[in-house]
């Protein structure tokens, strides 16, 4: 059976991390930095593909923060980082996808 990848509950820690809980009743969380490393959006894409940082980059603050989240649509979350960027999409299903916990490692193996 395929996990689920639709979001039934989020939580957001704005100095701490992410939790979403999925519809099969599976909970997700994820580190500031886990997510702000691994933003989807075009820009940072290129940078990881140029073994270039995400974050921190030059200017950034020194603590990583969550200065707003929001809903896009049912498809996942967008974020506002105390760094300034704000144009990642993280969608449910890479987000299940990126899940590190126990029971998703051990799926994957």
């Amino acid at each position: 059976m395929e996990p689920s990848t639709t979001a039934t509950d989020v939580d957001v820690d704005r100095e701490h991390g992410v939790t979403v809980t999925f519809d099969d009743g599976h909970v997700s969380r994820f580190a500031l930095e886990e997510l702000r490393t691994r933003c989807p959006c075009a820009e940072c894409r290129g940078l990881r593909e140029r073994d270039e940082p995400v974050w921190p980059r030059p200017g950034a603050p020194e603590s990583l923060r969550i200065e707003s989240a929001k809903l896009t649509g049912a498809w996942g979350l967008s974020f506002v980082w105390n760094d300034g960027h704000s144009t990642g999409i993280y969608s449910w299903d890479r987000l299940r996808a990126w899940c590190g916990c126990a029971e998703c490692s051990a799926a994957g193996d």
